[in-house]
């Protein structure tokens, strides 16, 4: 029973941690609509350890599976704890799956925002450079391709 009581601790702290990176992510958000590098470089720090932690975490959690009996080739840790009758550990297990997945998708967006940013950034030197790039068009998924005189556009 130590290793439930152990797995449901670790559990409870990745929830803590969770919606405090959850909470990083929103500040992340904020600032980078407000270009705040310093507080940007601040929260990057804040991030990385919590993510070092919430790693740390997910491999304790597997050893105590597996000593539990857990074998990673028979599937997904929550269909054993659902299986072993564990209700209490199952629905921790869900609530930090849920703030994990919540966590994935702030980060993503935070990403595609930075990924456009240093787009931005990258055609602003291009012009300030007096570097006159290639034409481009946009693709079928969004992406730029630079187009040349071979590029055929369309045919008769």
């Amino acid at each position: 029973m130590a290793a439930i009581d152990e797995l449901k601790d670790l559990l409870s702290q990745d929830i803590r941690q969770l919606e405090s990176l959850a909470d990083v992510l929103q500040q992340e958000k904020a600032c980078l609509s407000t270009s705040d590098i310093r507080k940007l470089e601040t929260l990057t720090g804040e991030k990385n350890t919590l993510l070092g932690q919430i790693r740390e975490r997910a491999k304790l959690k597997i050893r105590l599976l597996v000593s539990m009996g857990f074998r990673p080739e028979n599937g997904a840790p929550s269909r054993f704890i659902l299986s072993a009758g564990l209700s209490d550990v199952y629905d921790l297990w869900q609530d930090a799956d849920e703030r994990l997945k919540a966590c994935h998708q702030l980060n993503s967006n935070n990403g595609r925002v930075v990924s456009h940013l240093q787009k931005r950034l990258s055609r602003l030197t291009d012009i300030f450079r007096g570097v006159s790039g290639h034409q481009t068009l946009y693709g079928a998924q969004g992406e730029q391709k630079a187009v040349s005189h071979r590029t055929v556009l369309a045919s008769a």
